[in-house]
């Protein structure tokens, strides 16, 4: 009498087929992958060995944080001893009035948080000009005051995380230029009319 469920060697070379196909399609996604150009973010390669950020402030210190923890640069205390200086020019904070409801109240805000700075070396010549970083986010509003002001708090934690990491790749694509580097003035091209 045959019976309906299929042998023992049958059952495991099942298996073995299945386990072979999942590893032909984990290496046919792998080979997709790096075809494509992706690879994993690295160190990031600045161009100076030591730098210090000023002045101390929350954003200070985590662009420090994440310079010691993902790039070949030294955070410094002193910028005497540095080779550059990150300057925090400026950081705020805005809440604009995006749309109201029907009765007049506020329906929406957008979030902004703005960041400027600059890079110079010990000399006063530039890495990177006064530069700026601004981000946005849109926030519902409703009578749940509490829960809204956290809402918000994570949302500007977010655009600071944001804002790091966008100064970390303006700093890994800085070059020095000269403090007195001057820009030819401008010459009229010479038209001929007949």
């Amino acid at each position: 009498m045959a019976s309906a469920t299929p042998g023992p060697r049958l059952a495991a070379a099942a298996r073995l087929a299945a386990v072979a196909a999942r590893l032909a399609a984990v290496a046919g996604l792998c080979v997709l992958v790096a075809g494509c150009g992706f690879r994993l973010r690295g160190e990031a390669a600045l161009p100076f060995k030591t730098i210090a950020v000023t002045p101390p402030s929350t954003l200070g210190v985590s662009v420090a944080r994440n310079i010691t923890a993902g790039t070949n640069a030294k955070v410094v205390e002193d910028p005497k001893e540095a080779e550059a200086i990150l300057l925090i020019t400026g950081e705020t904070r805005d809440k604009v009035i995006l749309s109201l409801n029907s009765q007049g109240r506020v329906r929406e805000y957008t979030l902004r948080y703005r960041v400027t700075f600059r890079v110079i070396d010990g000399k006063g010549a530039e890495f990177v000009p006064s530069s700026e970083v601004l981000l946005r986010r849109d926030i519902t509003f409703n009578d749940q005051v509490l829960a809204k002001e956290s809402e918000e708090a994570l949302l500007y934690n977010d655009m600071q995380r944001d804002a790091v990491a966008q100064i970390i790749r303006r700093l890994s694509s800085a070059r020095l230029r000269p403090a007195e580097e001057e820009i030819p003035p401008y010459k009229a091209p010479d038209f001929i009319f007949d």
